[in-house]
């Protein structure tokens, strides 16, 4: 909800008159010497790097000089204003909108240092140096001199340190606004001597050592707007009875550490409006704000208030805005809704209780707030239809229900609220067909958002949208499978989103050349077609799952996230990589899944604010150039392809890298050292299907957030090293300290983190779960010797994949006693048998002991005898799941020989019966054919005699 401010001071109304209006009121009039030099003086001190002052030059009236205003019968100076020139921009506003703003606001501050001349200028009442650049010094102490002051407004202007007790002896002072500054106080008992003061903003100083701020502030005789947000304020073990009549109108204490709502508050029970937003507020809502009758602003948003909401909050008959958001507050929307309709049906104007618990139906009467401009539900457990009665909302604004269970249709009464401006249905359960009728008066609407929804939009193909929207967002609709040509008309469009809406078609020419400057452009998972020359977005660009094919496309130089995955782009990377254009940091590139080639270009030194590389899936061919190990990277992933070479040492300078995919290329060497030694936030390590050889090197047991570890298939040697045991990422629950979770859950990240992994038998994509997964593969190597019992110190490992190696010896009993999910340890030497803990792998779901030398009864368990035959094939395991029975009186194992069995046990008299067989036969036919003539004679007679009978009876098959 937009921050409400009550304005209660006439005074204010002539300081804005004079302001609009000194030009004309100083026309005529002169400019004392004294004054001029005066500001001369003050002007000399100051820093003004846009030329601001340019108009206060010697010789010339200082009545006509910007910021200051003479009164028109005395002709002294009285009012000064410097504060930045520009206004702020809308908080929806364009980031390119933004950008301008800071970069002005920036060029024009003031700053430097503030000369005491200002007090030759004694009939000064109005001083305002706000948003200006002051860092580094204090208030000056003499600004406490300047007697005729009763407007100072010093916010926003970056002074620090104490603020001068004199201050206080402004006598005359109405209007005190020091908020925004980096101040320390130790005591507002100087606030007391201002008796006249109507308005105080300390907001962001340090109060934690102004103990008595409560006692000064709540008992002012004339206070009636105190703001005080962001100060540090924690609850007041001893609270203050405060008298009732007192004048404070306006409290704002939002932003501070109160666990409860202060109970002095309750007294001031001649509050407008009270804000304890972004607090630590816990429990109910108190009763006690019935005692403020009169009050018209509450903001209790961004606590843990849970609960219900109290029947006496709906006793303030002249409530207008209520936010509750941002809470744990349960309860049935329609309750609250039928609660306000008895309290403030004709006065609420703004309700947002968005990010709540809340549940049920929306209800009729939603319809009879005839003043509601703002009503935010987002965020909470809303089913049901949206009731027909939204269309009779005549001064309705904004209205967002998005992130709820609502279903039902879009109604068409949408189309009746002509004040509409923002309309937020996304992520919900609305389906059907919208319509033209459905946007018909919708004149103002500046932000359409609907995605995620199953809603069918075909409109006329000449039909004109009847608005000009900032942003719309129609994911998921079904748009297709023309693209939209109701765009083309759109000439302040900024963010789009038409992903997954079906949309079968060449993405047309005169879409890439709208005038219109986007930040944000989202078209993925669609069936577009053709090529793209060049894209004119500034921030955000997810083309990913269409068709696109060609070179890749230029794009704009301050583009910041480029996702152009499962398409056809085709080329090298060299024109965008190398493009000398560039400004500032692209974070996010992703073009995997496409047909590149060539080498990637050692071209990335501008690119230093990447945190998020992926290429993989491409056919690109090279080594990794060293210029990538200079970005700092948090992901690089180059996953098939067809690159070469050892691993560049620069990679060690990339000390943020999170996770590195270089699985599936023809990369060779050892693996590097420096991997353990640098790269301490290491959490993803893939290097299977390459050429790598040597050891697994010792330090990479240094890798305290290693989860995910696979190097199968490729020429590892050596043994596995006993200081896995030090991976302690996988022997900790440490999920809420991985730092892949916690980047992966910023909102500028989280699209970004997949990959694909090796585990329980098969290939799979883990997203959204990739945090969550811990595993060890080592397959396909030639690893030798036993593995380390100090495994079964990691027991948070899910999966443990040891097949296809030289291990020998037998199984470590600790493996029985992890929570494995999947164990492979086939096509080895294993001997011996399966550890009776084996029983106790609760969670398992894919066990391969296949092709070793193991004995003895399989463990039971619920889990072990759930796999096939398969798992345990080639070894001499009985018992089930086998159908081989362990007799009691089977030969047993030698433990001395290491699981051999003894003496006799080796022969196989099957095996021995058969090649016996074999030799009788054999011999006993061909060696008389051999050595007796007659017999061979014979023999071969016959043959040919059988050969002619079997030829007549071909050759004369009708005889």
């Amino acid at each position: 909800m937009k921050s409400v401010t009550i304005t209660l001071f006439p005074f204010l109304l002539v300081i804005l008159a004079n302001c609009f209006s000194f030009c004309d009121a100083n026309s005529n009039v002169l400019c004392f010497e004294s004054e001029r030099k005066a500001l001369l003086k003050f002007k000399n001190d100051l820093v003004d790097p846009s030329n601001r002052l340019s108009s206060w030059v010697e010789g010339g009236g200082c009545c006509k000089w910007l910021g200051v205003v003479c009164h028109n019968s005395t002709g002294h100076i009285n009012q000064l204003h410097l504060a930045a020139p520009l206004s702020v921009a809308h908080f929806d506003a364009p980031v390119a909108e933004w950008e301008a703003y800071h970069r002005s606001k920036n060029n024009s501050l003031l700053g430097g240092k503030i000369n005491p001349s200002l007090l030759e200028l004694k009939h000064l009442s109005s001083l305002d140096l706000s948003n200006n650049n002051f860092s580094g010094i204090q208030i000056p102490k003499f600004f406490g001199l300047l007697e005729s002051l009763s407007y100072l407004n010093l916010s926003q202007a970056r002074f620090q340190g104490a603020i001068p007790h004199n201050l206080g002896n402004l006598s005359k002072l109405q209007y005190l606004d020091l908020g925004g500054n980096y101040l320390k106080p130790k005591s507002l008992q100087w606030v007391s001597g201002l008796s006249f003061l109507q308005y105080l903003d300390l907001s962001y100083a340090d109060l934690r050592k102004a103990t008595d701020w409560l006692l000064v502030t709540f008992q002012h005789p004339s206070l009636l707007e105190l703001h005080l947000s962001a100060c540090s304020l924690e609850d007041d073990p001893s609270p203050i009875n405060v008298n009732s009549t007192k004048s404070l109108v306006v409290l704002d204490l939002s932003e501070n550490s109160f666990s409860s709502v202060p109970t002095s508050i309750f007294g001031l029970q001649g509050l407008l409006s009270i804000d304890l937003s972004s607090n630590s507020l816990e429990g109910p809502i108190p009763d006690y704000f019935r005692n403020i009758s009169f009050l018209e602003v509450l903001d209790l948003s961004g606590n843990s208030l849970n609960s219900s909401t109290p029947n006496s909050l709906f006793s303030l008959n002249h409530l207008q805005f209520l936010n509750l958001s941002s809470n744990e507050i349960d309860q049935d929307v329609s309750e609250i809704l039928l609660s306000l309709s008895r309290c403030c049906l004709d006065c609420l104007e703004s309700l947002d209780m968005a990010h709540n618990h809340l549940f049920g139906h929306l209800i009729d009467q939603l319809g009879h707030f005839k003043n509601l401009a703002h009503l935010s539900l987002a965020g909470n457990n809303i089913s049901g239809p949206i009731p027909l009665s939204i269309g009779e909302l005549s001064s309705l604004k904004f209205f967002d229900v998005s992130e709820n269970q609502l279903n039902g249709t879009f109604p068409q009464c949408f189309g009746q609220l002509k004040s509409l401006e923002t309309l937020d249905l996304g992520c919900n359960q609305l389906e059907g067909v919208v319509s033209e009728t459905h946007f018909s008066n919708l004149t103002r609407l500046t932000t359409l958002a609907a995605s995620q929804n199953r809603l069918r939009f075909q409109p006329n193909s000449s039909w004109i949208l009847p608005f000009q929207c900032r942003i719309i967002k129609l994911g998921q609709w079904h748009l297709g499978p023309k693209f939209p040509r109701w765009l083309k008309f759109q000439k302040n469009l900024s963010v789009l989103d038409m992903s997954d809406a079906g949309i079968s078609d060449i993405l047309p020419t005169w879409f890439l050349n709208l005038s219109t400057q986007f930040e944000y452009l989202n078209l993925s998972y669609n069936q577009l077609t053709g090529g793209i020359s060049h894209l004119n977005v500034r921030e955000f660009v997810d083309l990913a799952s269409n068709r696109f094919t060609g070179p890749l496309p230029r794009v704009f130089p301050t583009l910041k996230f480029l996702m152009l995955s499962h398409n056809s782009f085709s080329g090298p990377l060299f024109e965008l990589v190398c493009n000398p254009l560039r400004k500032g940091p692209m974070e996010c590139l992703s073009i995997k899944g496409n047909l590149l080639s060539g080498e990637i270009p050692d071209r990335w030194n501008h690119w230093r604010g990447l945190v998020y590389l992926n290429l993989e899936n491409n056919n690109l061919t090279g080594k990794i150039p060293p210029s990538l190990g200079h970005l700092n990277l948090s992901v690089l992933n180059l996953r098939n392809n067809d690159m070469f070479g050892e691993l560049p040492s620069t990679l060690q300078l990339s000390t943020s890298l999170i996770i590195l995919d270089l699985s599936d290329n023809h990369f060779s060497g050892s693996v590097p050292t420096w991997i353990g030694d640098k790269l301490s936030k290491h959490e993803i390590l893939s290097l299977r299907s390459n050429n790598f050889d040597g050891h697994i090197p010792q330090k990479i047991c240094q890798l305290q957030s290693l989860r995910i570890l696979d190097l199968g298939n490729n020429n590892i040697s050596g043994s596995i090293p006993k200081c896995f045991s030090n991976l302690s990422a996988m022997a900790n629950k440490s999920n809420q300290n991985s730092y892949m979770f916690q980047w992966s859950i910023t909102l500028t990240n989280l699209f970004c983190m997949r990959t694909l992994l090796v585990l329980k038998g098969r290939v799979d994509e883990y997203s959204t779960t990739l945090g969550l997964v811990v595993s060890i593969c080592l397959s396909t190597n030639r690893l030798v010797g036993e593995i380390p019992k100090e495994l079964g110190s990691l027991v948070e490992l899910q999966s443990l994949n040891l097949s296809r190696n030289l291990l020998i010896g037998n199984i470590p009993d600790e493996i029985g006693n992890m929570e494995l999910e999947s164990l492979d340890l086939s096509m080895n030497q294993l001997n011996g048998e399966i550890p009776s803990s084996f029983s106790n792998l609760n969670f398992i779901n894919y066990f391969n002991v296949s092709y070793n030398n193991l004995t003895g009864r399989i463990p039971t368990s619920t889990q072990l005898q759930s796999f096939e035959n398969l798992s345990y094939m080639s070894n001499h395991l009985c018992g089930p799941p086998l159908s081989k029975d362990c007799s009691t009186n089977s030969t047993p194992t030698d433990v001395a020989n290491n699981g051999s069995r003894s003496e006799g046990s080796n022969v196989n008299w099957l095996y021995v019966s058969i090649v016996i067989g074999f030799v009788m036969g054999f011999w006993g036919v061909v060696a008389p054919l051999f050595f007796i003539r007659s017999w061979r004679n014979a023999y071969y007679q016959k043959l040919d005699h059988v050969g002619r009978k079997l030829y007549m009876s071909w050759a004369t098959p009708g005889r």
